[in-house]
């Protein structure tokens, strides 16, 4: 390659009069003969149209990196033909790191380094070069680029990426890609190893330079070691009371491998205790859990013996070997007595009982018994919370159950409660036990029709005909084969009308003796049936079936039952009667609605009216007709009292309920005035019948007995001239200021005036 450059470079020089001197001899470069026409105005040598060459083309120049020194590092020197040295030929310089990596020397065209390089973080820059007239500031030249690259130098040691590295080798393994120092290496023995490498770079050569890095060696585990129990013996100590499934002891084989090669799994020897219990695996802690299958007692058995085996689930076939991947151990289990409760003869006691059974008849017994070393007496009791209702009693010694009252098996067929029993010297240990009494039925009632039944005869029934099947029912538990008779009642058994037909499968038929029946002599026939059951004691009862007679048409289908149907026409049919029943029932509540409406209007009238004295003012204008008016007044009352004691209804308001006045006690002939006042007060502050309180009520009762008699002028039969009034003075100081002024006229005393 450079020597083709330079044999371009040759013949552009002779054959193009040389434009572009030879570079200076320091310069790395390599010159490229790759002509590049352009257009250069020379004054004095060439025509504006004359074709010009480029003077200089460079590629590439190269710098060392990291370089120490002081000055800065001489990278090149660039040069132009047109620059005859006399100063006025500018050299400028850019792109990657001009100005702060790289430096030209604008006059010589010297490239200088001026800090130092690191090819591992840039390895090489492009730059750009142009010639210009310092004068004109024109370019001289074509701007050129060219690359400046970074040579390396041995500056960085060798190292691991991926380091410190782990790696794992199986216990005992034979040779490979890591050689082991020693034989056999024993991960129980020591599980971690740690290598370190060193690598170099040029070969290993003098200078040059070298990396290191850590790998980490583990020893994984094989199964190379079989479990061992730590002793062969184990003992066990477990109460009697303990409860089946429940873990009574656990036992463990050590086995120093590690993860699944250490699982074990225990077994139990058939042999002395292998019925009663059983060993499981713990997952976790890998140890042996024994468990009671069955109940212990300590009365029977006190001690056990067994033998349990410990071997590896996961074997590995190289190390057989080395012998059995299993151990054996002994179980010894010590049974420790436990003070019980009293144990039931039976799980559940069933009993019978008829329903008639009297009241304290023995029925059944419970039996307990306690079967610790020095038992104790037992007592009974049962449950009330299982038999509230208290129908049996326990003897609390002896266990037997009684009746405490009359049992009825069709209220209640079957009882069910528990009995406690409890030891005596420790009334808190107890046991309970379930009792089943099933009440045994009595034949008490006698059998029924089973549905009350719709019997109809047709008037044109024919004899024989059956118009009705029955069938009977017994409230009473019938035994299997159960059969029930029927027959007519004895009392119309001569000349009946219907008969009984018994179908000897617990049902019957009613069946027609004569032909045709009519309802105008009779619609309704009443049919005694006697019914019998086949228990002990034989029940019996009679009931009586209601049969209607009923019109029906030719095929038997009846077409009216009602006695009321008779007396219809013929011509109207049952859905006619209807309407015309229905329109009968909406007139009856038209009228009544009516009447109701008015009733309520009147009483709304008389409420609204001047009587009512809620709201309004009364107002009375009869003048009456003065002294000779005697109809106008009673004047009656005020002389005699007795007269008013007859009927007061108040007149002025609307009483709601006939109110009859009190009778009131007659006054006697001597009464005093001021009592009488006083006892017609009272009577009008009690009596619901006297006037409102802004009423005036008037007495103007003089009292009987008077020996003037009565004070009124109304009966007067002579002129006020004629009457003689000297009998005032007789009587007494109570008068005297009347005497005095009925006195002067005739007879004019002032000594007796006050």
């Amino acid at each position: 390659m450079l020597t083709r450059n330079c044999l371009s470079l040759l013949l552009w020089v002779l054959f193009d009069g040389g434009l572009l001197t030879p570079l200076h001899p320091q310069l790395q470069q390599t010159l490229e003969a790759q002509p590049r026409e352009n257009v250069v105005t020379m004054p004095g040598r060439r025509s504006p149209t004359q074709r010009v060459k480029r003077g200089w083309v460079w590629n590439q120049f190269f710098v060392l990196e990291e370089y120490m020194g002081s000055e800065p590092q001489y990278v090149g020197k660039l040069h132009s033909d047109l620059d005859k040295g006399a100063g006025t030929v500018k050299y400028t310089l850019s792109g990657d790191g001009a100005g702060t990596v790289f430096t030209i020397d604008e006059t010589t065209g010297d490239i200088h380094a001026i800090r130092s390089l690191d090819r591992e973080e840039k390895p090489f820059y492009t730059l750009r070069a142009q010639a210009v007239d310092i004068d004109t500031r024109k370019p001289l030249e074509p701007e050129s680029e060219f690359i400046i690259k970074v040579q390396d130098i041995n500056d960085n040691e060798p190292k691991f990426l991926d380091g410190p590295y782990v790696a794992s080798v199986p216990e005992m393994s034979p040779v490979g890609v890591i050689r082991t120092a020693l034989p056999n290496m024993d991960r129980e023995v020591k599980e971690q190893y740690q290598v370190l490498i060193q690598a170099k770079d040029m070969g290993g050569q003098l200078g040059g330079l070298a990396g290191t890095t850590t790998v980490n060696i583990t020893l994984t585990d094989v199964n190379d070691n079989p479990p061992r129990f730590p002793k062969s013996i184990f003992h066990l100590k477990v109460p009697e009371s303990s409860l089946v499934g429940s873990a009574i002891g656990r036992i463990r084989a050590v086995d120093p491998d590690f993860g699944k090669n250490a699982e074990i799994e225990y077994n139990i020897v058939p042999g002395d205790g292998g019925n009663l219990f059983d060993i499981t695996t713990d997952e976790n802690t890998q140890e042996g859990v024994i468990k009671l299958k069955k109940p212990l007692d300590f009365e029977t058995k006190k001690a056990y013996t067994f033998k349990v085996e410990a071997s590896n689930i996961h074997l590995d076939h190289r190390f057989h070997s080395v012998g059995p991947f299993k151990d054996t151990a002994t179980v010894k289990i010590n049974v420790l007595d436990v003070d019980e409760p009293p144990v039931f003869s039976k799980p559940m006691y069933t009993m019978e009982v008829y329903e008639d059974t009297p009241v304290g008849t023995i029925i059944g017994a419970v039996t307990a018994q306690d079967l610790d070393v020095g038992s104790s007496s037992v007592r009974y009791f049962i449950d009330r919370k299982s038999d509230s209702e208290s129908c049996f009693t326990i003897d609390g010694s002896e266990g037997t159950i009684a009746t405490n009252e009359l049992l009825d098996r069709e209220s209640t067929a079957q009882y069910n409660f528990s009995i406690i029993a409890s030891k005596v010297s420790n009334p808190l240990l107890t046991s309970k036990v379930n009792v089943i009494i099933n009440v045994l039925d009595v034949n008490e009632f006698p059998p029924e029709i089973s549905v009350p039944y719709e019997t109809s005869v047709c008037e044109n029934a024919k004899p024989g005909q059956v118009i009705q099947t029955v069938s009977a029912a017994d409230k009473d538990l019938s035994p299997a084969g159960q059969r029930f008779s029927f027959r007519l009642s004895p009392e119309v058994s001569t000349k009946p009308n219907f008969t009984v037909q018994d179908y000897r499968n617990n049902t019957a038929g009613i069946e027609t003796r004569r032909s045709g029946y009519s309802r105008r002599q009779q619609d309704l026939y009443f049919l005694p049936v006697v019914i019998e059951d086949s228990s002990y004691p034989v029940q019996s009862s009679t009931n009586t079936m209601t049969i209607h007679v009923c019109r029906c048409d030719s095929d038997g289908t009846i077409l009216s039952c009602n006695v009321e149907a008779i007396f219809l026409p013929v011509g109207l049919s049952t859905g006619a009667l209807i309407a015309i029943l229905l329109c009968i029932v909406i007139l009856l509540v038209i009228v009544v609605l009516y009447v109701a409406l008015r009733r309520q209007k009147k009483k709304d009238t008389l409420m609204t009216s001047k009587e009512d004295i809620r709201d309004n003012v009364i107002h009375y204008d009869d003048e009456g007709g003065g002294e000779e008016d005697t109809q106008a007044f009673d004047i009656g009352a005020l002389r005699n009292p007795k007269v008013i004691e007859d009927n007061k209804i108040r007149r002025d308001i609307k009483p709601d309920t006939l109110c009859f006045p009190r009778q009131r006690p007659p006054v006697e002939d001597n009464t005093d005035i001021r009592d009488f006042i006083n006892q017609r007060l009272q009577e009008n502050d009690v009596d619901p019948t006297a006037p409102p309180y802004d009423s005036l009520a008037t007495y103007a009762y003089e009292g009987n007995g008077s020996v003037a008699e009565s004070l009124s002028s109304i009966d007067s039969l002579t002129t006020e001239a004629d009457q003689d009034y000297d009998y005032l003075n007789d009587w007494g100081p109570r008068f005297k200021v009347l005497a005095e002024m009925f006195g002067e006229e005739e007879n004019y005393n002032t000594d007796k005036v006050t």
